[in-house]
């Protein structure tokens, strides 16, 4: 009888182990289950995270340019052709970088006035050591000789257009052009017209 109640007064007790167990295991079965859910939520925050590495590359594209510079030209740039006081008889070429991206400034600018068949020449002790690169709002410079200063040149005559061809990489003119407008009265060339290269700042390109 003695055993009898032993066991009897023991099944409690086991019972009770029993449904303590598995509590604990349907404890730990939600704690694993609120853990995946919680790296899954992260993972969704981070889900951000894929977007903003997309991100960084996007800005290395830029547009499909990003950090990575693209040739100046086109809808990218502003172009504006202002004559100066000094030096005398001369105008400065002023590109602005419009974009989103860094564009360079290969080269010189073609600058054909009126109806010429023919660009100045360059200047090549204008040429800089490295590409002008500008960055997003900055400016690159490039300076005109108008006419010879003691009258000698030949050829006189006043223009009222300009157009101005872009180089890329190789040195070759691109298909594209600006048109930045002249004064109303044109201005006046003649035979000595020449260019210099283009320059990252303008007292470089009026140092010609």
């Amino acid at each position: 009888m003695s055993s009898v109640r032993d066991i009897r007064t023991r099944l409690p007790t086991a019972t009770a182990v029993v449904v303590i167990a598995v509590l604990s295991l349907t404890a730990c079965g939600d704690g694993s289950t609120s853990g995946k859910y919680a790296k899954s939520g992260a993972g969704s925050g981070h889900g951000g995270d894929a977007p903003a590495g997309q991100g960084k590359a996007g800005i290395g594209d830029s547009g499909g340019s990003g950090n990575k510079a693209v040739v100046c030209g086109g809808s990218g740039i502003k172009t504006v052709a202002a004559p100066v006081n000094r030096p005398v008889n001369h105008m400065l070429l002023t590109v602005t970088n419009t974009g989103s991206a860094p564009c360079d400034l290969y080269g010189y600018p073609a600058a054909r006035f009126g109806k010429a068949q023919s660009v100045p020449p360059v200047n090549e002790d204008s040429k800089p050591r490295v590409v002008v690169r500008l960055a997003p709002g900055e400016s690159g410079y490039a300076a005109v000789n108008l006419s010879a200063t003691d009258g000698s040149g030949t050829n006189g005559r006043t223009v009222k257009s300009l157009a101005v061809t872009f180089q890329d990489r190789a040195g070759e003119d691109t298909s594209w052009a600006a048109h930045p407008p002249l004064p109303a009265k044109g201005l006046y060339v003649d035979d000595s017209l020449s260019v210099t290269y283009w320059q990252q700042s303008m007292d470089n390109a009026l140092s010609w």
